[in-house]
């Protein structure tokens, strides 16, 4: 089992715990907006971090921003692996030819 599918099941079983007890049922129980809220903050934080801090601070904030991301799909019950799948069908497109794809 990989890094991704562990996190992807660590949040399914914490999202059904206490919001006392779990930062991801506290999060699931504030609904959909305030994660995805979370997940643009941390894709600013992780923005800034390129920009300005260290490499441990991009790393940190990464890890952030896919942990959010990841609560965010299960919160709109998308599993990663649909993630995964599209990323798998956009290999060896040019991302110009892949752009240009894309249905309005």
């Amino acid at each position: 089992m990989s890094t991704l599918e562990r996190l992807e099941a660590t949040i399914a079983a914490r999202a059904s715990a206490s919001p006392e007890t779990s930062y991801v049922a506290k999060l699931n129980a504030k609904g959909l907006h305030t994660i995805a809220q979370k997940v643009g903050e941390e894709a600013v934080e992780t923005v800034i971090a390129s920009l300005d801090g260290s490499d441990a601070d991009l790393v940190s904030e990464s890890a952030d921003l896919l942990f959010h991301l990841v609560v965010l799909l299960q919160a709109k019950g998308v599993a990663f692996d649909q993630v995964l799948t599209e990323l798998d069908r956009r290999e060896g497109l040019s991302g110009l030819a892949e752009k240009a794809s894309r249905t309005e």
